[in-house]
């Protein structure tokens, strides 16, 4: 039988095999949402840096820079971490060179995986479909902050456990801890993250509309994934 496990920080990632997993890369605010949305706009792919530098020199080879630290978009950068920032016609076609504190960061640290694709509550069905067809037991690793765990990613782990419930088992105590806390949260996700950290971040940067948005369920029927170092359907 396939397994899932949930990976609740980045900085835990030593502990798994990744080797014959699916990994699902999610960075719920904001990155992986942002992904997310660019794709289902018609980008044509957004390439990951770990390294903000490294990402800043894809300018000069025709990329939109994009991107943040510390929640607040990167001076002389095109565009930032917002989702709303990636809507419209004008994302179609478009190359991003795309870093950010935390999601890219477990992306780099991801890359030893079979496959990775790229998960939020935006796209939530497809992932769990992925996942339910895949020959691969799963492994969510949650981007969280700076190594710490956050509660939006763990969130999300949970309610992709609880729909495979049936059919992936756990490998540990982690999925089922998220599962649990998902189900306690899941009929006002919004108010259960109220008081975590990174909306209070959010918060003192005025940024309200994008924690309301991610929370969105099944707003797209994409599947970002992982292929030769950049992010395509």
């Amino acid at each position: 039988m396939k397994t899932i496990d949930v990976c609740l920080s980045p900085e835990l990632i030593h502990l798994y095999d990744l080797s014959n997993r699916t990994v699902v890369v999610v960075d719920i605010l904001r990155a992986t949402s942002c992904m997310v949305t660019a794709m289902a706009h018609g980008a044509e792919s957004i390439t990951p840096f770990a390294d903000l530098r490294q990402c800043e020199s894809m300018k000069t080879r025709g990329f939109i820079t994009s991107g943040e630290r510390d929640g607040k978009k990167v001076e002389g950068f095109d565009k930032g971490n917002s989702p709303f920032e990636y809507m419209g016609e004008e994302i179609r076609g478009m190359k991003i060179a795309f870093t950010t504190t935390n999601g890219t960061q477990a992306i780099e640290k991801s890359k030893d995986a079979r496959e990775i694709i790229i998960g939020s509550f935006l796209n939530l069905s497809s992932v769990v479909k992925y996942l339910l067809l895949s020959e691969y037991s799963a492994l969510i690793v949650c981007a969280g902050w700076k190594g710490r765990v956050n509660l939006e990613d763990s969130l999300f782990a949970g309610a992709v456990v609880e729909k495979l419930k049936d059919y992936l088992g756990p490998d540990c105590d982690a999925p089922l801890a998220a599962r649990h806390l998902y189900n306690l949260a899941k009929n006002d996700l919004a108010g259960f993250l109220s008081e975590s950290s990174h909306v209070k971040r959010l918060n003192r940067l005025n940024i309200h509309q994008d924690f309301e948005f991610c929370l969105t369920v099944d707003e797209y029927k994409v599947l970002p994934r992982i292929k030769n170092g950049k992010i395509v359907l």
